[in-house]
């Protein structure tokens, strides 16, 4: 399969650095929206601790994995390729199904609702790794117990920050289409259906109450869980370990265990030093599921002026000697 290129775009991403008037955060969550971060961040992690003794001869089928396979890639690839290469950084032009349906799959992550999920992103990239940036894990020095609380932090300790990052400055253009403001407060609804719909499938397939509750664990909680530390990672692991072949802001990495289960994400590198580019993952073995993705809705016509990484592309970028 070959990815084909179009002419280069710019090199960095024209949302990152919004009106200075604006604010950077826009208030404190409520109490109830912080709580609920909490439920649906420690609950899936519960789940997960359980998932050894689960699988150790019982309460797990063939079912229970397709649905958590699928519903990992569905709501997985909602976010690589909705949420972060669309949304964010508009590495692909989509048609409007397209559009809403990449926001409604992200959401099934669980990650949090599209607008948030993308103001966070790209306040991100505006102070990658600088006071300012929501999740780096270089915040509190350099010695290792100010590098192991600054990987909790990038890990997981951000998100239970009652900061809501300001959405009017980093994501205007969300806010004002119409549909994906809809989506966005529809976030409860999504978060119920992506834990629901495995039970319900689960449970009409055997006609069992064991198999709803045993699908309900596994592709809703189990699946979430996996999907929301793998993310993590990107902005843990992969600001912290492994290879920097380009000159980008920051501290970004390339971190090849993590590129399946990531798809793709895991080439940090190459996007931090070129954040519109629809392809991270730009060398020689480097699987890129999410180009993949992409590649095929371009084909179908659903995808349009794709952002690929051409070699006129890269040669404005700077290798690291």
């Amino acid at each position: 399969m070959t990815l084909s290129p179009i002419a280069p775009g710019r090199t960095h991403d024209p949302q990152e650095h919004a009106p200075a008037a604006k604010p950077v955060i826009a208030g404190r969550s409520p109490v109830g929206r912080a709580a609920l971060v909490y439920l649906f961040t420690v609950l899936p992690m519960v789940a997960l601790v359980a998932a050894v003794p689960l699988a150790w001869g019982w309460g797990l089928s063939w079912l229970d994995v397709g649905l958590a396979v699928g519903f990992y890639f569905l709501s997985g690839f909602g976010v690589t390729v909705g949420f972060h290469r669309y949304f964010t950084h508009r590495g692909f032009k989509a048609r409007k199904g397209l559009r809403n349906g990449l926001a409604v799959a992200g959401s099934l992550s669980l990650q949090g609702d599209v607008i948030g999920w993308v103001a966070d992103h790209r306040r991100h990239h505006a102070f990658t790794d600088k006071e300012g940036d929501p999740h780096s894990p270089w915040l509190f020095g350099t010695t290792p117990l100010a590098l192991a609380k600054g990987f909790f932090h990038a890990h997981l300790g951000w998100l239970f920050s009652r900061d809501r990052t300001n959405a009017e400055r980093f994501a205007p253009d969300l806010l004002a289409d119409r549909d994906i403001a809809r989506i966005s407060a529809l976030f409860p609804l999504w978060t119920v259906l992506s834990l629901l719909t495995p039970a319900l499938v689960g449970g009409l397939v055997t006609l069992s109450w064991w198999g709803a509750f045993t699908a309900f664990f596994w592709a809703g909680l189990a699946r979430v869980a996996v999907l929301h530390h793998v993310t993590w990672s990107i902005n843990s692991i992969c600001h912290m370990l492994g290879d920097r072949p380009w000159d980008a802001p920051g501290k970004a990495t390339n971190v090849w265990p993590l590129a399946i289960l990531s798809m793709g994400e895991s080439w940090h590198n190459l996007h931090h030093a070129d954040p519109t580019c629809a392809r991270h993952g730009i060398g020689r073995g480097q699987l890129d599921l999410t180009a993949r993705v992409i590649w095929v809705l371009e084909r179908l016509g659903w995808a349009d002026t794709v952002r690929w990484p051409t070699t006129r592309r890269l040669a404005r970028l700077t290798p690291r000697s």
